[in-house]
């Protein structure tokens, strides 16, 4: 029997955090290359401290980009902008370290005209119907309050927020469905010159208050703004950022499961990435469908083999219909073979930037083709729902 009153608390982070400042600049390169090779193989990774950034991997394309334009461009985009912040997107150093991809590796993926996949492993998707998008409450609260910290601090409505920044969202549920907010927490950077007063009165009306719905803002939420009573070094210079740091903050906030595999920097051949977000596309057409409440789908692969190994559902028991007739399902209407997940998600194209901060799910824009539902009516069909 599963528990049916509990807490349950996710995280999220800001643009300038260190480990995200490294997916995102990942992703940009990773979309420079695809403009101009779609088929190039890519797996970058890249690692920021104080005044440097590293960037490392193995790329293979004849498309010729230029990384530290591209680093620092990024840098820039977030708000380094000035050496008081510690990290400054004019002056840092951007040493690179790329080689080819192993072709043993390409010989497993390459299949006369089909795609194996290019590694073992084990991703996951997930669905539920605690909000609007398919995502757990918690995840989804954390997820805006780090955008909305990155907002009015470039819009300069709270104008001494620096950019890094953690959100942190504890949520109450019975009867296993979300009842209200329990606890938030975050720790935004700060200029020096603001008095711990100002800036938790400042985040409190145009962060928390803006976000988090009242019905959830309960007089009893328990709300704690720089814990610590000063955040103004932060960034690079407080702590060294890497790709891949921060993969439950990208996918579910902790619900469900993970496979282990980070996204950024990996072109649509890795299966760290695609079929997580084919898994996700998969789960969440179910929720919507109405055969399950929650749901999560697991798959796994061998490296050079097209068609997976095995594919698994969990419905935390909140199926309509049997699980065995969800499978069928499943094998019915979704091929998980890495082409047709790369062709029908249109993965080829410079979409992955975007990706890199605030999570690879749950967002209703157009980059980002695996939360569309468009299987809805037919898995309602094959559940019988219609009759």
């Amino acid at each position: 029997m599963l528990v049916q009153n509990f807490l349950f608390t996710s995280e999220s982070v800001t643009e300038g955090h260190p480990d995200k400042v490294a997916d995102q600049i990942s992703d940009a390169i990773l979309d420079a290359i695809l403009e101009k090779d779609p088929y190039a193989r890519v797996a970058c990774e890249t690692l920021v401290n104080t005044g440097m950034i590293l960037i490392a991997g193995e790329i293979t394309t004849e498309a010729r980009v230029d990384y530290p334009t591209i680093a620092r461009g990024v840098v820039k985009e977030i708000g380094y902008n000035h050496s008081d912040l510690g990290f400054d997107y004019q002056t840092c150093a951007v040493l690179i370290s790329i080689d080819r991809q192993s072709p043993d590796i390409a010989m497993g993926i390459d299949k006369d005209g089909d795609i194996g996949a290019g590694d073992q492993g084990l991703m996951f998707g997930y669905a539920c119907d605690e909000t609007p998008d398919f995502m757990p409450m918690p995840i989804w609260y954390a997820h805006r309050l780090a955008m909305r910290l990155a907002e009015v601090r470039k819009r300069g409505i709270v104008p001494f927020l620096r950019p890094d920044g953690k959100t942190q969202v504890t949520v109450r549920y019975e009867n296993r469905r979300p009842i209200d907010v329990h606890t938030i927490v975050i720790a935004a950077q700060h200029d020096p010159t603001v008095t711990l007063k100002e800036l938790r009165e400042a985040i409190y009306e145009e962060v928390i208050k803006k976000v988090i719905a009242p019905e959830h803002l309960k007089p009893e939420t328990k709300i704690i703004i720089n814990g610590t009573g000063r955040f103004v070094i932060g960034g690079p210079l407080a702590d060294c950022g890497m790709t891949g740091r921060k993969i439950i903050v990208d996918t579910y906030g902790g619900r469900g499961h993970h496979g282990g595999g980070a996204f950024s920097g990996k072109d649509p051949t890795k299966v760290d990435r695609t079929p997580s977000y084919y898994a996700r596309y998969v789960a969440k057409n179910l929720v919507a469908a109405g055969v399950a409440k929650e749901l999560e789908v697991q798959v796994a692969y061998a490296i050079g083999v097209p068609d997976p190994l095995a594919i698994n559902v969990n419905t935390y028991e909140t199926e309509k219909i049997p699980v065995e007739k969800i499978l069928e399902i499943i094998n019915k209407l979704f091929n998980f073979r890495p082409k047709h997940m790369i062709e029908y998600l249109n993965l080829r194209r410079p979409i992955f930037k975007k990706t890199a901060c605030y999570g690879h799910f749950g967002r209703n824009e157009p980059e980002f083709t695996w939360e569309k539902l468009d299987m809805v009516e037919k898995i309602k069909e094959l559940a019988g729902f219609d009759k």
